[in-house]
């Protein structure tokens, strides 16, 4: 019996980012830098590493051009300039966009209900005849030696199921952020259900749920318009929850360091904990931190 073959991944990237306004007015969260890339690209790369085709990011209609431009725009005025000065050696990072998978950028359907399963709702038409697709959510990062994704795609290759979940432990204080999973008796692996948000006296166990998933198109059977959950918002993770208990859903601990971008102080550890992990910029940063005093 042949593997599947994952070739498309769908990024969502469609939230106001109301907690970094007033920059997000006019520019998206997802587009904020680490290093000298932005958030996004991190999550292009990943898919890339793990060989996917095609990745699909859906963003809110009034930005899309801002993202075809970043991915798709030549700037051959800025690519002059570098040659003029003889500092083409600057546009060479510019040139690997271009090597990056097939970018289709898609406006969010904003008829639909609000919520995170909404912008993997809006794509749904392009992934339903897939065996299976990743879904990576755009404020979340992965610090790891082999992409997330990657990690993810090799687990369900090896044994395909109905999904697979990137998870990892959160401290007890965290686990009202985040879908928390409740594995079944006796496996370390095997999800008997997903709980969003959870209040920390009732929550099954610290094991978190974040952006990084293998679905398969059962999942659209759960993910519908009207299936409203907490807050009356459209949940991802209610759709995995019911997944799970009607077939056959993982967890895997992906080798690595999940971060989180979604607010201005996670943001700005995970953009020191990058320019740490990073060859060029490491050394230098580590030399500041020990000479300031915080």
């Amino acid at each position: 019996m042949s593997r599947p073959k994952i070739t498309k991944a769908i990024i969502t990237a469609a939230g106001f980012g109301s907690r970094f306004l007033p920059i997000t007015k006019t520019f998206p969260k997802e587009m904020l830098p680490i290093i000298d890339k932005p958030i996004i690209q991190y999550l292009v790369e990943e898919c890339a590493e793990a060989q996917i085709e095609e990745v699909i990011i859906v963003v809110s209609p009034t930005e899309v051009a801002k993202f075809e431009d970043y991915f798709n725009g030549s700037a051959t005025n800025i690519r002059t300039l570098m040659i003029r000065q003889g500092k083409l050696d600057r546009w060479d990072k510019v040139e690997q966009l271009f090597k990056l998978p097939k970018i289709t950028i898609m406006p969010q359907d904003d008829s639909l209900p609000y919520g995170n399963g909404r912008p993997v709702l809006t794509a749904k038409d392009l992934v339903i005849n897939d065996p299976a697709f990743v879904i990576l959510f755009g404020d979340d990062l992965v610090l790891s030696q082999v992409a997330a994704v990657k990690q993810i795609v090799d687990d369900f290759v090896a044994k395909p199921c109905d999904g697979v979940l990137a998870v990892q432990e959160v401290p007890a204080s965290e686990v009202e952020r985040y879908g928390i999973v409740k594995l079944k008796k006796g496996s370390q692996v095997q999800v008997e259900a997903v709980i969003e948000k959870p209040k920390r006296a009732s929550a099954p166990s610290h094991l978190a749920s974040y952006g990084r998933y293998v679905l398969t198109p059962k999942i659209f059977r759960y993910l519908k318009p009207k299936s409203l959950g907490l807050d009356g918002e459209l949940w991802l993770q209610d759709a995995n929850d019911k997944v799970a208990k009607r077939g056959n859903l993982r967890v895997k601990v992906v080798d690595g360091e999940w971060m989180t971008t979604g607010d201005p102080l996670r943001y700005m550890k995970a953009h020191i904990n990058f320019m740490l992990a990073d060859e060029k910029y490491g050394p230098g940063l580590k030399s500041w931190l020990k000479d300031i005093k915080l």
